[in-house]
């Protein structure tokens, strides 16, 4: 549990030295040898000798905690899963050099849709029988699997954690230890000064865990805490900071290890919230939180205080994941008022994070005081950032201090972030005061687009995007990501200081088992001095700048008959910079034909409609069309009237450049439709309302991956639209084009001859 001096934020750089020397004489002549003293985050301990105890591969599950929604089965051990909150399920286990898994639903069908294991760095694509699926996992890991788009707040999810293998763990009798066996526990676990609490593997506690006013304490073991309070399930009680009011809450504390625990949240209230509370480690932690509302279940939050490490752990939130602020005393102006303490000094590394709802981290509140900052996250999958937006769209980071935001911070960065399941890179918004250095390194987007524009507004200094990755491109300027500037923002800083590489693949149709020569080119990098990290999507791995390979079916990573896999190459330098690029690979047993167009001008006819709310639903009278004309591209801003609720269809030719597999992305609010060749769709999903009075529903995306041959394709695009801002738009990616837009130079529609 060491951690290097470099790995510190500043502060605890500076106290690590003065702290070891101080607890090192402090176990040596002030402390009972019974007593486990800790220092937390410098983990500077008094050994005791543990006695050598055989461990399961799965910790048990207590009935009362059990599911047979999932059987799960571990190298031959079966056993139910434990049911965290809403549909959501999660298993503990120990992890070997080589794990085989199988997961069977109880539900028949269950992954006919197919299956999406996340983080996609691991490239794991499970075998499917039926409802069972089968897949290797190499070492410890956290992962989450679901059906494909199932992963907001009704999602039916399991959380595997494949935890590292200790050989010696704590007895029941020894001293100085609270031991919580395995097996059910109805009570709140109130930490003293020094105590050293294990839960262990198998023991289920219903309650809460409170350190207030204590130092040095101890909480580990692969154990549950299941909170289940008393909160209002229509409104927002969770914020407030009291004893028995969350899963784990800190008041003054100081000192603090919290290591391999489960947290489970079923109550709309904050998970961990920790006050004025400083030097604290939380490691190989699993936070689970889920309730009705899909609200006010943030992961951790931060009221003053701060110097906290998040190491190798999981959180599933249903609110923002990371939340900063000086305090909260409650929604009024006399709360607002109230000015904290700063939090400083956070360190969040090699984690994976999904919340249903919310921002990955967010700072300040409109109204509010906030003052703080470095913070630091690297290293970390991101699954499932929030979806649409609470009076501002969510994002990967975001500071929301407009209106009348007060307060100075500084000093946030994000190295080496994945980004799968994304909204918006970032919203810093405040007009007064200031915010200074936003840096975000080696942040990749695996395989969408931004859903809509980050902003930067007001007095907003120093943002730097170096070697930001979107899919297959690298950011080089605002238009890129986009980001928008208002109110005297400063412009953002691009660079490129890191590994940059696109990857080449013969064009035309890949069958099941034909030979594929991929290649990854440096952007102006040593080429000698990379290492390169192929995974195919399909389960199977290479290395090196150039490698083949073969795909054997047309079923593609997520098993969904798409025939398209998630190809993923992983750059390094030899200074430890990233490059991710995500380059989909559609294969396929045919290639649709291109059409024989007589004669084509540019544009595609479009057809508008507007939605008469006085007519009943469902009439006839209900839209009527009101426009016909020929569109550039799929564009409704100079047709749309904002205040009307409309539908638009498109209808015309694409012109494919060259043969091979194509990928469309299809960015819509409401109802929308793509179809290829007359025969080949795809439908949006259910439209998801935004919240917090942020007008209409939330962006989200579609995907069709089809094989073209050369030459013009029928195309037909229909989107309805309702209220708030228009998120409409169609991507594209293929044979030598990178993510991008569908140009206006692709699109035609046939016209008569004379």
């Amino acid at each position: 549990m060491e951690v290097a001096q470099n790995d510190l934020p500043p502060m605890l750089q500076i106290r690590s030295g003065i702290d070891e020397l101080e607890t090192q004489s402090m176990l040596l002549f002030n402390a009972p040898k019974t007593l486990y003293v800790l220092t937390v985050v410098f983990a500077v301990a008094l050994t005791m000798a543990m006695p050598a105890c055989a461990t399961a591969a799965i910790a048990p599950v207590p009935a009362e905690i059990a599911s047979t929604s999932f059987v799960v089965t571990i190298n031959g051990l079966q056993s139910p899963v434990m049911h965290a909150a809403r549909n959501t399920y999660f298993l503990n286990f120990d992890a070997h050099k080589r794990t085989r898994i199988s997961i069977t639903a109880s539900t028949d069908n269950f992954w006919a849709s197919g299956v999406e294991v996340q983080p996609w760095r691991l490239g794991i694509r499970p075998v499917r029988h039926g409802n069972t699926i089968t897949f290797d996992l190499d070492g410890p890991a956290k992962i989450s699997i679901s059906r494909p788009g199932d992963y907001l707040g009704n999602a039916e999810m399991l959380y595997l954690f494949a935890n590292p293998h200790k050989k010696n763990l704590p007895s029941a009798n020894q001293l100085g230890l609270r031991y919580f066996g395995p097996g059910v526990h109805h009570l709140n676990i109130d930490a003293a000064s020094g105590d050293r609490i294990y839960l262990a593997p198998g023991a289920v506690v219903f309650g809460s865990l409170n350190i207030w006013g204590v130092q040095h304490v101890k909480v580990f073991g692969t154990g549950v805490i299941v909170y289940d309070g008393e909160q209002n399930p229509a409104d927002d009680d969770g914020w407030m900071h009291k004893p028995n009011w969350h899963c784990i809450v800190m008041d003054h504390a100081t000192d603090i290890a919290i290591e391999g625990i489960t947290c489970v949240v079923r109550s709309r209230t904050w998970q961990i919230q920790m006050k004025d509370s400083r030097r604290i480690l939380f490691e190989n932690i699993k936070v689970i939180g889920a309730n009705a509302a899909n609200a006010n279940a943030d992961g951790m939050d931060w009221l003053g205080g701060g110097e906290t490490i998040v190491r190798d752990s999981f959180i599933r939130a249903a609110d923002d994941i990371f939340a900063m602020q000086s305090s909260w005393e409650g929604y009024n102006p006399t709360a607002f008022a109230v000015p904290g303490n700063p939090v400083t000094n956070i360190t969040v590394e090699n984690s994976v994070l999904s919340t249903s709802i919310s921002n990955v981290v967010r700072a300040g509140w409109p109204h509010k005081n906030f003052q703080g900052g470095h913070f630091l996250m690297r290293n970390t999958d991101v699954l499932h950032a929030g979806m649409g937006g609470c009076g501002i769209p969510f994002a990967l980071f975001e500071i929301w201090a407009d209106p009348d935001g007060r307060g100075q911070s500084s000093d946030f960065r994000f190295e080496n972030i994945r980004l799968e399941h994304w909204y918006s890179l970032t919203q810093l918004r405040q007009l007064s005061e200031g915010v200074r250095g936003a840096n975000f390194t080696d942040v990749a987007s695996l395989e969408q687009p931004s859903h809509v524009a980050s902003v930067l507004a007001g007095n907003i200094h120093d943002v730097v995007l170096d070697g930001v990755q979107l899919v297959d491109k690298l950011a080089q300027k605002s238009t890129d990501i986009p980001i928008e500037q208002r109110n005297s923002a400063d412009q953002p800083v691009f660079r490129a200081s890191g590994p940059s590489v696109h990857v080449t693949y013969p064009s035309g149709l890949i069958k099941p088992g034909d030979k594929l020569r991929l290649k990854a080119i440096p952007d102006g990098s040593n080429v000698r001095a990379l290492r390169y990290q192929w995974t195919f999507g399909d389960g199977t791995r290479a290395t090196g700048r150039r490698v083949t390979h073969r795909f054997t079916d047309t079923e593609g990573t997520l098993l969904d008959g798409s025939g398209r896999f998630r190809v993923l190459l992983h750059v390094t330098d030899p200074v430890g910079r990233n490059d991710w690029v995500s380059t989909p690979i559609v294969v396929a047993n045919t290639a649709k034909p291109a059409r024989n167009a007589q004669s084509s001008a540019p544009g595609l006819i479009y057809q508008y409609y507007v939605h008469d709310v006085s007519q009943p639903t469902g009439t006839k009278n209900q839209s009527h069309m009101v426009a016909v004309g020929v569109s550039t591209a799929f564009d409704v801003s100079a047709i749309r009237t904002r205040e009307q609720q409309y539908g638009i269809t498109f209808a015309g030719l694409l012109d494919v450049p060259k043969t091979g597999g194509y990928n469309f992305t299809m960015l819509s609010n409401d109802a929308a439709k793509i179809v290829i060749d007359e025969d080949t769709k795809a439908v949006s999903p259910t439209p998801f309302a935004q919240v917090c009075g942020l007008t209409g529903n939330a962006v989200q995306t579609t995907t069709l991956s089809v094989v073209l041959k050369q030459g013009k394709h029928r195309i037909a695009v229909s989107e309805t639209h309702s209220d708030g801002t228009d998120g409409f738009g169609l991507w594209w990616q293929g044979p030598g084009i990178p993510l991008a837009e569908v140009p206006a130079t692709a699109l035609s529609h046939e016209v008569d001859q004379p």
